[in-house]
């Protein structure tokens, strides 16, 4: 009886502490996002697996990879623009809206048997067009889901981190279910009605500190060249950023490969894929938890340089392994690490932008965190296809932990000024 006390102690006082929870729009975004990324999860596994099925190419893995990423890339920064000046509300039900009209093209296509891998690179292209838009008008709208709350900002960010990581450790394990169960054109209809679930609770959402897609004047070029002088200006945010940029490039070697260790290094199939991705998604959820009540900037700097490091280690150990057992470990390794230098960097950022100027900061944060994916997947799927999976991550795992390394001093020395 006493543990059990203790137990619903420990829980009450845990959810006492997120403070971004008592912002009922953020409770709302919780929701929807839970569903969302849990959906579009399901959907990337199916969608890379659906990809190696179709060809056993680790270099298409790296294509299909490489389509959906490459236009944050490209566009990130020009929508970071835009999300300084559009309404987000608005903004963010328009952009799901068009995600869901994509999963259910996915969907068609495969339920009919006409699905080729030029329809999933093409697709593929198209979700990354929407969430080069996404992302950066997602991140800038989180401080008004709190309505403006910068002590609630930290949590929030770190509770949105846990929501993805739950997500992620939900999701390919029931991608692995429904791929040997009923197969790939089930998860694209999933994924479709968790859009659906997220626009609903976007509508439920009362803001009343956003303009009503007040436009200011400007050119979109002036703006942009604004927002990278402001960044360049502001040595920490560099410094941060090109660091997320090497481990984001590093880290995409998992996700790219790991079709190829389930298949070919472990012996297994579509569950053995989906047990890999889940415990990534297990050490993501223990990090986030973590971070949602250390919210000191000395310590979130401190974070960024640890977790670099125990993503290069991770990594190489990954390439490694030929044990399952072993291989889940360094996989949740990789996943904590990835998780919290992610929120690390995010909160950082946010805590050291103007409002003025969030949107085209989270911009870049999105091109250093996603646009570098695709140059990751599609090197790490060349290069396994020239020297095999194993010696890719552990020439990934170096690369993350030398960038780490020759950065980590320049963070420390710049964020004393």
């Amino acid at each position: 009886m006493p543990l059990n006390t203790n137990r619903t102690n420990f829980i009450v006082g845990y959810f006492r502490q997120q403070i971004a929870l008592t912002h009922r729009n953020y409770r709302l975004f919780t929701i929807g996002q839970g569903m969302s990324v849990t959906g579009t999860w399901i959907q990337r596994i199916a969608m890379i697996w659906l990809a190696y099925r179709m060809t056993n190419s680790p270099f298409i893995l790296g294509l299909v990879g490489f389509s959906e990423q490459i236009p944050i890339f490209i566009i990130a920064p020009f929508a970071g623009v835009f999300a300084d000046r559009w309404n987000k509300h608005r903004s963010l039900i328009r952009i799901e809206s068009l995600a869901m009209v994509q999963a259910i093209f996915m969907g068609v296509l495969t339920f009919a048997g006409v699905i080729r891998i030029w329809h999933i690179i093409v697709l593929s292209l198209l979700l990354g067009v929407i969430n080069a838009f996404e992302v950066p008008v997602r991140q800038s709208f989180v401080v008004d889901m709190v309505d403006g709350d910068k002590d609630a900002l930290g949590n929030a960010i770190a509770l949105n981190s846990t929501v993805f990581n739950l997500s992620r450790l939900i999701g390919p394990s029931l991608a692995g279910i429904m791929i040997a169960a009923v197969g790939e054109s089930w998860c694209f209809m999933a994924n479709a009605l968790s859009y659906a679930i997220v626009v609903i609770t976007l509508l439920l959402m009362h803001i009343s500190t956003l303009p009503q897609d007040n436009i200011p004047g400007g050119q979109v070029v002036k703006k942009l060249k604004e927002g990278v002088r402001y960044v360049g200006r502001h040595q920490v945010m560099r410094a941060l950023l090109i660091m997320l940029a090497i481990i984001s490039f590093s880290n995409a070697s998992f996700r790219t490969l790991a079709p190829v260790f389930a298949k070919n290094i472990l012996h297994g199939n579509a569950n053995t894929f989906g047990f890999l991705m889940s415990a990534a998604g297990v050490g993501a959820i223990i990090g986030a938890i973590f971070l949602t009540n250390h919210r000191s900037i000395k310590l979130l700097r401190r974070f960024v340089h640890y977790t670099g490091i125990l993503l290069g280690i991770s990594l190489i150990c990954f390439g490694g392994s030929k044990w399952l057992w072993l291989s889940l470990i360094f996989m949740a390794a990789g996943g904590l690490a990835q998780m919290m230098h992610t929120a690390c960097t995010n909160t950082l950022l946010q805590l050291y932008t103007d409002d003025d100027k969030r949107g085209r900061v989270m911009s870049f944060y999105a091109m250093s965190l996603q646009g570098t994916t695709p140059f990751g997947s599609f090197v790490s799927g060349s290069i396994a296809d020239l020297i095999g999976g194993p010696w890719t991550m552990v020439i990934m795992g170096i690369f993350s932990l030398t960038g780490t390394l020759l950065l980590r001093s320049k963070i420390d020395e710049k964020s004393e000024r």
